[in-house]
């Protein structure tokens, strides 16, 4: 089995040595470099592409969330892991589908978790992936956005008009009574979309999630997780109705893996 290749990315020299003594402990893992501030880690993940790459929250020049995002926009073959002595970035984390976020201290039986849970998500990745060579994340950035520009807005029906909204702006859709609701903070409107399927295939993957059947949720916009029946959970919404959005059962499973709940 060919070994882990894992960058370390903190400002902090002690934390930097720490975790990677820990790494250290695991025998079927290569630690490829560390990186003192967040734009050295955005230049190594690019030209070293390491399976695996630790993040530091706050860091100097870029935190660890704009690394993670622009890795993601760049679609590295990269998995992203948060470590920070605070837990409330928990929810960031998962909108940049990180593998875990760990805090610091963090346990090495904790740490051994997550890097089997990484090699399983890179098992069933890796299958439908080619090699690349190092790249240039600026221009794999660009290029990506230019390719993801149809994404930007989006027109509902409000009313005898149509409206243009940005897809960052909205905050959940529905299916009601088979039309399809979208609701942003300033308009709720009807989409033009037949299906749930169809608009999610105009948006993000990365920020929108189908945690129902018949509702799609910008995860960046959820106000809170409550529990609910049968260790399910309920999503209240940062519309101005705080709507409530069921989870389903399987993407329960899923938001309990992200979050540690």
């Amino acid at each position: 089995m060919t070994p882990l290749r894992v960058l370390v990315a903190d400002d902090e020299q002690l934390a930097r040595d720490e975790l990677c003594f820990l790494l250290g402990q695991d025998g079927d893992l290569e630690l490829v470099g560390q990186a003192r501030d967040g734009v050295e880690a955005l230049r190594m993940a690019g030209q070293l592409q390491p399976d695996l790459l630790f993040l530091d929250v706050q860091m100097p020049g870029l935190t660890g969330f704009e690394v993670a995002r622009r890795v993601l926009t760049a679609e590295l073959p990269t998995q992203l892991v948060f470590v920070t002595a605070f837990d409330q970035y928990a929810i960031d984390a998962f909108t940049v589908n990180a593998v875990d976020y760990l805090l610091k201290p963090v346990d090495l039986a904790r740490l051994e978790t997550t890097l089997e849970r990484a090699r399983r998500r890179l098992a069933s990745e890796q299958a439908s992936r080619l090699p690349l060579g190092p790249v240039d994340l600026e221009k794999v950035i660009e290029a990506v956005q230019a390719r993801q520009e149809r994404r930007n807005q989006l027109a509902i029906r409000v009313g005898e008009r149509f409206v243009l909204v940005q897809t960052e702006d909205v905050v959940h859709a529905s299916l009601v009574d088979e039309a399809i609701i979208v609701v942003t903070n300033a308009v709720s409107g009807t989409s033009n979309y037949r299906t749930l399927d169809e608009l999610q295939a105009r948006l993000d993957p990365a920020v929108f999630w189908r945690v129902h059947r018949s509702h799609l949720v910008n995860i960046t916009k959820i106000k809170e997780i409550v529990p609910w029946f049968s260790r399910n959970y309920m999503l209240k919404m940062k519309d101005p109705k705080t709507t409530e959005i069921p989870v389903s059962r399987a993407q329960t499973r899923r938001l309990r893996e992200y979050l540690q709940l």
